[in-house]
């Protein structure tokens, strides 16, 4: 690609309580050797000061507050409206916790634009020792009701992913016209696949570029508490929203049985993490969705 050949990329980067690692996110953004983008920042309403000072210190990105943490999916939206009615080519969805290699835009781009059936691309991802890979594709265990993420480091180009995840995902501008925004039923978690899977079951491809590389601090890790009860409560709506007609009957049964395990665990006081998933499931119920 030529420099008349790069195609506008907005960068939206969603806040919440992000403290320096906002800071980090957008300083490493200014090095990137991609000459056509945007950084958008939204904040869902931090308390911590950290959209302040970003504002400050970053006066080449746009910034956006929502006035209440609306969650992942509905914080994106708001900077994707923003980026598609400045005639974005593509959106590209970012962590504020992660730290960008200068190239990684550039080769991500490159890689999408020669072949028009990819409507979804992640760089590699590694943690934040460098080294170990944190995501290289994805996989939907329907049996086991799950989302697994793959570790494994990739030595050429992955198209056989089932899911990128929302902590880098470039967006083709076009994919939102078949398949919409990102689904707002959920609040945090499980959002990023069941946006890959209604994209790849409108026909695309979904690709892992393994030239292009990212470090993800991954602070999520912190609170496992909350972590646990959104990625039930979550998985619990995808796998009802997305599996087929045949599926039902298991997933039913698959369902009671971990409730029933849940009840043991929470009786025999097995923590926190066993009240939290506990309070998952009536949550769900509370929904009306089971």
């Amino acid at each position: 690609m030529n420099d008349e050949q790069y195609p506008k990329v907005f960068i939206v980067v969603l806040n919440y309580n992000g403290g320096q690692d906002l800071e980090r996110c957008l300083a490493s953004l200014l090095s990137l050797n991609y000459p056509s983008f945007e950084a958008v920042v939204v904040d869902n309403n931090s308390d911590d000061g950290s959209f302040e000072r970003a504002k400050g210190l970053f006066p080449r990105a746009a910034f956006i507050r929502n006035d209440q943490n609306v969650g992942f999916s509905a914080g994106n939206n708001v900077g994707i409206k923003y980026a598609l009615e400045r005639g974005a080519r593509y959106v590209l969805l970012l962590n504020n916790d992660t730290l960008v290699e200068k190239n990684f835009l550039s080769r991500l781009v490159e890689a999408v634009e020669k072949d028009p059936k990819i409507g979804l691309a992640s760089p590699l991802i590694f943690g934040a020792n460098n080294e170990t890979v944190w995501f290289s594709g994805g996989k939907i265990d329907w049996w086991r009701m799950r989302a697994v993420q793959c570790r494994e480091k990739l030595e050429k180009d992955s198209f056989s992913s089932d899911f990128i995840s929302g902590c880098a995902m470039l967006i083709k501008t076009e994919v939102f016209k078949k398949v919409g925004l990102l689904d707002e039923d959920y609040f945090l978690y499980y959002e990023d696949t069941d946006f890959s899977l209604r994209t790849k079951r409108a026909g695309y491809k979904l690709a892992v570029v393994s030239e292009s590389r990212i470090f993800h601090l991954e602070k999520s890790e912190q609170n496992k508490k909350n972590k646990t009860y959104w990625l039930v409560l979550s998985g619990l709506i995808f796998f009802q929203k997305n599996s087929r007609w045949w599926q039902w009957p298991y997933i039913y049964l698959y369902v009671a049985g971990r409730r029933i395990k849940n009840i043991i665990d929470v009786k025999k006081e097995k923590g926190e993490l066993a009240l939290a998933v506990g309070k998952a499931y009536l949550d769900f119920k509370k929904t009306g969705r089971n």
